[in-house]
C-alpha cells in the first residue's frame, strides 16, 4: 500500500477545507452535487469519446497501482537471474527448463524459454526488445488517459460555473442572492482544477514513473538473458547488472552467488 500518496491528498483536501473554514465561510457551499455531476460526468464522457470504454476501465485499472504500490521485485529478479546463469554454467543451458515453472516473473520465464529453443543470441534480442517496446506503448496509454482527464476536468469545471451564472442572473436585481449565488457557480470551477490537480494528473506522472521502472527492469533482464544465451561468465553478467542495482539502490549490497536450493537465491 502507497500510504504517502493516499496521506498526500487528504492531507492536500483537509487543508483546501481548513483553509476554507478559517475564512469564516459555510463548508456546505462546497458541496454542490450538480457540479460535481457536470465535472466528473462531462470529463469522463470526453474521455470515452476520446479513447474508447475499454482503454478507461484499463486505465482506472492500472491506477490502482499507484495506490497500492504493485512494483516488481527488482531484487528477487536479479536474484534469480544470477541463480540462472550459475545453473547454465554449471549444467548446461537445457537444464533451465527444469527451472522455468519456478520463475516468477513472466518477461523473465519467457526470455529463458526463447533461450532453451532457439540458439541465436540476436534473435531473441530482437524478439525481447520488440515485446519491450511493444508493452511501453500498450502501457503508455495509460498514463495519456489521466493525462486527458487531467485537461478536461478544469473546462468541465468552467462549464459548469457558466451554467451556474446563467441560473442566478435571473436574480440581477437581488444583490443579496446574487453574490451567493456566483460563489456557488465557481464550486464547480473547484472541483475542475482540484481533480485534475489533486487527483488526475499526479496519477498519470506516477503511472509514468512506474512505467520506466518496469521497462528499465526488462531491459536488465533483456541482458541477462543474451548474456546466457552466450554463455558469459556468471561473474561477467553480475558485474553488468551490478550497475542496474547501483542505479536503483545505492545501499544494497549484493552477495555473490548467494543462493537457497529451489528458490533462486531470493534473500
Amino acid at each position: 500500500m502507497n500510504f504517502s500518496a493516499i496521506i498526500a491528498i487528504i492531507a492536500a483536501v483537509f487543508l483546501i477545507l481548513m483553509s476554507h473554514k478559517a475564512d469564516g465561510t459555510s463548508m456546505v457551499s462546497l458541496i454542490q452535487p450538480s457540479a460535481i455531476m457536470i465535472v466528473i460526468g462531462g470529463t469522463f464522457c470526453a474521455a470515452v469519446v476520446n479513447f474508447n470504454l475499454a482503454t478507461l476501465k484499463n486505465a482506472i485499472k492500472a491506477s490502482t497501482e499507484v495506490f497500492l504500490n504493485k512494483q516488481p521485485s527488482h531484487m528477487k529478479v536479479i536474484d534469480e537471474i544470477i541463480y540462472l546463469a550459475h545453473q547454465a554454467r554449471l549444467k548446461g543451458l537445457f537444464s533451465l527448463n527444469n527451472l522455468i515453472d519456478n520463475i516468477n516473473d513472466p518477461f523473465l520465464k519467457r526470455g529463458v524459454q526463447l533461450s532453451i529453443d532457439f540458439n541465436n543470441p540476436q534473435m531473441i534480442y530482437d524478439i525481447l526488445k520488440a515485446e519491450i517496446s511493444y508493452n511501453e506503448e500498450e502501457e503508455l496509454i495509460n498514463s495519456r488517459v489521466f493525462e486527458a482527464l487531467g485537461g478536461y476536468a478544469p473546462t468541465f469545471g468552467i462549464v459548469g460555473a457558466v451554467f451556474g451564472l446563467i441560473q442566478i442572473m435571473g436574480y440581477i436585481q437581488q444583490p443579496d442572492i446574487l453574490a451567493q449565488g456566483i460563489a456557488v457557480a465557481f464550486v464547480s470551477t473547484l472541483y475542475g482544477v482540484g481533480f485534475a490537480n489533486l487527483l488526475f494528473l499526479p496519477i498519470a506522472g506516477k503511472l509514468k514513473m512506474n512505467l520506466r521502472e518496469k521497462i528499465l527492469l526488462k531491459e536488465v533482464v533483456l541482458q541477462g538473458i543474451v548474456s546466457i544465451q552466450m554463455e558469459e561468465s556468471p561473474m561477467v553478467i553480475e558485474e553488468k547488472l551490478l550497475a542496474y542495482l547501483k542505479y536503483h539502490d545505492r545501499n544494497h549490497k549484493y552477495e555473490s552467488n548467494k543462493k537457497i536450493p529451489g528458490t533462486f537465491g531470493v534473500r
